[in-house]
This record gives C-alpha cells, sequence and structure tokens, in this order.
C-alpha cells in the first residue's frame, strides 16, 4: 500500500465532517479512529449509530465499525467485538450492564484498550485471561500488578470514567508541512509545484481550526547524508493576517524563488506558517491586500469542493 498521508488525511478530515454534522462533540483519537460523545441525546443508540455509519459509507466512502459505551475504554472495547462479527451490523452496544458483563466472559484481555502485552502477561500468569477475571480483581489487587493506567482501565471496564471525553486544546503556534521528495528537485518548475502545494495544504489546516498566520516561514535543503553538494536554506517574515490560499501561495513562492540556487539536488521543502491566532479575533485590517469578503467567499467554495471531491480536484481546478 502506498504512504499517500495527504489521501488518509483527506478521509479522515471527510469522516470527521460527517460525524461533527450529527453529534454534539467529536473527538479525533487517530487518522482512523474517532469518538462520539452521545450525551443529551434522545435517541436509540444502536440505530442512530447504524445510521451514522451509513452517512460515513455512503458520504466519505469510508466501512466503519461504531462501539458504543459509557466510557472510552468500554467504548474502544465495544467496537473491537463490532468489528470481530463480520456478517453482524457494524455497530455494537454495551451501554447496558448485564449485557457487557456476559460480554466479558468472552473477550481476551489483549483486547482492551490500554492493557500493553507485559500487563496482559503479568495478568495471564495470576490466572486472569479474560475481561471478567481482570474486572473481579479488587482495586488494590490491580494497582499491586499494574500501573495508575491498570487501575485506570479498571475502573472504566466497570464503567466509572477515568478518561475525559476532549480536553479543549490551545491554539497552536504554527502549523508545519513540511515534506521530503521521493526522488531529487532539480529545477525550480518543480519545487514551485511543491510549494505551492504545501501553501494550499496548510491554508486548508488554517480554515478548518478558523486560525489565520501572521508569520511564514519557508525552507528547502538537499540531501545531508549523501556525497552531493550541500545547501539549504530558509525565510522566516511576517505576512498579512490571512487563511487565503492564493495569498500564502504567493508569499511562499516569493521566499522559495528567493531562497532556490540551481545546481543542486533539493531532498526536502516546507512551508510553516506561524503566529496563528483565532480569525474571529483580528481587527478589521484598514487597507487589506485582498477583499475580506470576496476571499472568504472563494474559500469558503474551494473547501466545498474539496469537502465534496477531494483536494486534487480542487487543485487541478485552481492550475486551469
Amino acid at each position: 500500500m502506498s504512504s499517500n498521508y495527504a489521501l488518509y488525511g483527506d478521509m479522515s478530515r471527510r469522516m470527521y465532517d460527517v460525524l461533527a454534522e450529527n453529534v454534539p462533540r467529536v473527538a479525533p483519537y487517530s487518522i482512523d479512529e474517532m469518538f462520539l460523545d452521545f450525551s443529551g441525546l434522545t435517541i436509540e443508540r444502536e440505530a442512530f449509530a447504524a445510521s451514522i455509519r451509513d452517512k460515513v459509507r455512503r458520504i466519505a466512502k469510508i466501512p466503519t465499525c461504531v462501539g458504543i459505551g459509557p466510557t472510552k475504554t468500554i467504548a474502544k472495547l465495544a467496537n473491537k467485538v463490532a468489528k470481530q462479527n463480520r456478517n453482524g451490523p457494524g455497530v455494537c452496544d454495551l451501554s447496558d450492564e448485564s449485557t457487557r458483563l456476559k460480554a466479558y466472559r468472552d473477550l481476551d484481555l489483549g483486547d482492551v484498550w490500554g492493557l500493553g502485552r507485559a500487563s496482559v502477561t503479568k495478568l495471564n500468569k495470576r490466572g486472569v485471561t479474560t475481561v471478567a477475571d481482570f474486572i473481579a480483581l479488587t482495586q488494590e489487587e490491580v494497582r499491586e500488578l499494574l500501573t495508575v493506567v491498570g487501575t485506570r482501565n479498571h475502573a472504566e471496564l466497570r464503567g466509572v470514567p477515568c478518561f475525559p471525553f476532549a480536553v479543549a486544546p490551545q491554539t497552536p503556534k504554527s502549523l508545519a508541512v513540511p515534506r521530503s521528495f521521493g526522488r531529487p528537485v532539480l529545477t525550480w518548475q518543480e519545487m514551485q509545484q511543491a510549494i505551492a502545494s504545501y501553501a494550499t495544504r496548510a491554508a486548508e489546516k488554517l480554515r478548518r481550526h478558523g486560525l489565520v498566520a501572521n508569520a511564514m516561514q519557508v525552507f528547502l535543503r538537499t540531501n545531508a547524508f549523501n556525497s552531493d553538494p550541500k545547501y539549504g536554506n530558509q525565510a522566516t517574515f511576517e505576512i498579512e493576517p490571512s487563511a487565503d490560499t492564493m495569498s500564502l501561495i504567493g508569499d511562499a513562492l516569493r521566499a522559495g524563488r528567493r531562497l532556490w540556487r540551481d545546481g543542486y539536488k533539493y531532498a526536502k521543502a516546507g512551508v510553516v506558517l506561524l503566529d496563528l491566532k483565532p480569525a474571529a479575533a483580528l481587527p478589521d485590517t484598514l487597507f487589506p491586500t485582498r477583499d475580506p469578503e470576496r476571499s472568504a467567499r472563494l474559500m469558503a467554495a474551494l473547501d466545498a469542493v474539496n469537502a465534496r471531491y477531494g483536494q486534487k480536484i480542487a487543485r487541478d481546478h485552481r492550475s486551469t
């Protein structure tokens, strides 16, 4: 399988967008896994989860399974059960305690989120092999055998939440899109395309988080680990506060052109956006370079195309 991380990120974003439209809160755990908050919803849980799963499959084109539980650890375990039942509905609800305790008898400790191999080995030596065996231990016994993480897993499996749903992240100070090339870049035309692509990706991330950048860094360098001639340089500079793709591409290309030197085999380049601020908190600029209302409409349309058809098509449109 190809390591197309840009594609994976785009698919993950599309899945997130579908989920965020249907539940109050979504907390991404990894590129292909997300926690959903059902609290406050008057729903039949399994039917609701099945409908969300169908929407993700139809809109984002990604097959998924859904695990439901009163804690993160139980939800993860339920997800594991749903995946194992390939002929089932793709949804497993372990919210009910009696249903949960019955399922625990057949579930191995290795299926529990957060219990590593060393912890499982320690427990197995004590004759503890199933999740049911594990929750039958007292809290003192678990603390004696395992770390504090193990005691939290034990509590979570008993229905006591120990891991908060999500912690509101602070506004990041920077956002980087660096890439190593699969083959050396020898011409400015190739480097120009790469830098424009990185600036585009960075701008999309900015808008997704409701941020603008006040400064930028562009860098390019050769391979430091071979015998080819070495060169590397970077430029860091202030920019007009923006999340506009066209504006950021222009800033990045002007800097990249100043850094470029002919005759080298470039191995890596990148665009880093700095001094990030919430877009809503910025004062209006008296003489903006770009019409802010027109820019906002254009970027909204661009993001809509990306969301529906994927980033490559939107970029192809920009190049025509």
